[in-house]
């Protein structure tokens, strides 16, 4: 809610002045801004504050240019926003060219919440070039939050400040890089006279009169307040009231609540049939139902959770299906929906972490990259359904998709070319799709397609085409211009011999035999650490070379009759390993030449003697 424009001329700002003793939760005609402001660039922005009472969310005032530095001054001599008394986020000001102080822009500001901060700050003053004091003399209290005030080279009143009367975590302000206390000759109020105004305490090992200028001190209440506010003349507040009151002991006369406002008055708590909002005032349910959103969609808008009116629902619910505007606790994993992604890179797979529906289609084109499959495990490893096709093209980089290892469902509501769900074309180090022994996947509708793709075997193809629940028949034939590089009919090696130790592993298998003896060239062992026996060889490869698997080249026994064999060393104690072992033999042209591999084996090392203790006491 915004309205108004900018004078220059300061008689017309006259009638909108307070009075400093007139401190009101609701200032005539005032109005609840927000969701947050951001004042940027044109001075002539700030007409967006003229009526302001409360800013719910931040306040940002920044680079308002050098250039008119001088005319700059000149205007902000003349803008009063007296009606501002409540900021419940942060103020954050930064380069605005030609302001003096705050005192007069701002000269009613009486509480920052700090509800959500920047970077754990609640107020934050930085490269303010023409700053020479702050001038908040009516802020009382910064709920929340620390205070940085840096980079201001003419900004003075500075030690005056006591600000553990207005926050309890003045120990984590940030002051530095202003102008230097020596320089600045701060005087408090009568001072110059012999008759000093100011209260005197102790802050930062300093005991000394507190003030914000030379005309304002900063206000102290009286000891029997304890942490209560208090009046301009010191009598005690209500104890629901922060920052000030202007009658004693009166919930309804606050400046701003210490818990919540209802209807002009502050409560510990909301009423019946009213909600919390913002951390500040209680709302009721059509008031919830009708907070405006960027977004139209029914499931967009806000909704009543623990007697909170919030934007979302907090993690482990989700909204009812039947009521929106309500949350139901989860069973299982909360679903979390996303728009439709093409994912070209790690960037944009970032944005899909915690995603578990993509309503949408879901395209992959990675073409280049570094540790490809782990990262988009991590990103993308929580997506259980895709709404409508999921296509991967040219993404030369996946060896394969187990990164969606938690994909179950491909609903088929939208279909590439009307007839493909599962669209892959042309990924030149595909060679595995899923582990079907422990992967379920269902496609509702649509069917498959797969084609150039040179290291992915027909077979691969066929698995998934018969466990996805497709019903027509699968055709080969549609299907013969994919796995032209590969392998793809393997012979099995067998593991023969092991024996174990708490840091090794020695490990022999047959001597493999291809048609031709001269074809084989060597063997790699593959091991790594593993919790679990849910592991397939593909896991945590890809095809830009990232591995998480350990290597070991075995040469062929010179023996034709001694079986291949290796010693894995060092190793973790009392640790899983998974292990397999590949034959590489030279590339050929036909793939129904075998090549021949393991299938991975779990074995885990003996336990070792406990080291001894050290550093007893």
């Amino acid at each position: 809610m915004r309205s108004g424009t900018v004078r220059d001329d300061l008689t017309l700002f006259g009638g909108l002045l307070l009075s400093v003793s007139l401190i009101c939760l609701w200032p005539v005609n005032g109005e609840i801004c927000g969701p947050s402001i951001d004042i940027r660039n044109e001075i002539s922005e700030l007409k967006r504050l003229e009526n302001c009472t409360v800013v719910e969310g931040y306040l940002q005032i920044l680079l308002i240019g050098e250039k008119f530095s001088n005319q700059n001054q000149d205007i902000f001599r003349t803008l009063r926003f007296p009606k501002l008394t409540i900021i419940t986020d942060y103020l954050l000001l930064f380069r605005v060219t030609g302001l003096e102080s705050l005192r007069d822009l701002f000269p009613n500001l009486t509480v920052i919440r700090g509800r959500n901060l920047f970077y754990n700050y609640a107020l934050v003053i930085f490269e303010m070039t023409s700053l020479k004091d702050i001038g908040l003399f009516n802020l009382r209290n910064i709920t929340r939050g620390a205070i940085r005030i840096e980079k201001n080279p003419d900004l003075c009143y500075l030690d005056s400040v006591d600000w553990s009367l207005i926050m309890d975590a003045e120990y984590n302000n940030f002051i530095a890089g202003n102008k230097q206390s020596k320089e600045c000759g701060d005087v408090c109020p009568g001072i110059m006279e012999d008759d000093p105004q100011c209260i005197k305490t102790n802050f930062n090992d300093n005991y000394n009169y507190r003030c914000w200028t030379s005309n304002h001190c900063q206000k102290v209440c009286p000891v029997e307040c304890e942490k209560r506010a208090c009046t301009e003349t010191g009598e005690c507040c209500h104890p629901e009231c922060l920052g000030g009151c202007t009658v004693p002991n009166n919930n309804s006369a606050c400046a701003a609540c210490t818990h919540y406002n209802h209807e002009g008055r502050c409560v510990p708590d909301c009423p019946p049939d009213t909600y919390k909002f913002e951390g500040w005032r209680c709302v009721t349910r059509d008031f919830c139902a009708k907070v405006p959103t960027s977004l139209a969609n029914e499931f967009e808008k806000f909704v009543i959770h623990s007697g909170e009116c919030v934007q979302d629902c907090p993690s482990g619910f989700t909204r009812n299906e039947s009521q929106s505007m309500f949350c139901s606790a989860c069973i299982g994993l909360c679903d979390k929906i996303c728009d439709e992604k093409t994912i070209d890179s790690v960037d944009a797979a970032q944005s899909l972490k915690g995603c578990t529906v993509i309503k949408g289609n879901l395209r992959i084109n990675i073409r280049r990259g570094n540790n490809i499959a782990s990262e988009l495990e991590t990103f993308m490893g929580l997506i259980q359904t895709v709404t409508g096709y999921v296509k991967i093209r040219h993404s030369h980089t996946l060896a394969s998709l187990s990164f969606l290892k938690n994909l179950r469902y491909i609903n088929g509501e939208e279909l590439l070319e009307g007839l493909y769900s599962f669209h892959v074309l042309d990924n030149q180090n595909l060679q595995h799709l899923w582990d079907w022994n422990h992967h379920n996947l269902t496609i509702r509708a649509g069917k498959l397609f797969f084609n150039a793709n040179p290291k992915l075997c027909v077979s691969e193809i066929r698995k998934m085409w018969e466990k996805t629940g497709i019903a027509e028949k699968f055709k080969e034939n549609e299907f013969r211009y994919n796995g032209d590089r590969a392998s793809c009919e393997s012979y099995i090696l067998q593991f023969k011999y092991n024996s174990t130790m708490s840091n090794r592993i020695k490990l022999t298998w047959e001597r493999y035999r291809p048609p031709d003896f001269r074809d084989l060239i060597s063997f790699i062992v593959y091991y790594k650490e593993a919790p679990f026996q849910n592991i397939t060889e593909f896991d945590g490869q890809d095809g830009c070379g990232s591995n998480s698997w350990n290597l070991v080249d075995v040469d062929l026994p010179s023996d034709k009759n001694t079986d291949p064999g290796v010693l894995l060393s060092p190793l973790k104690p009392w640790t899983q390993y998974a292990i397999f072992v590949k034959a590489i033999t030279l590339a050929v042209e036909d793939p129904h030449i075998p090549g021949a591999k393991s299938r991975v084996v779990y074995i885990r090392t003996k336990a070792s003697e406990p080291s001894m203790p050290l550093d007893l006491r």
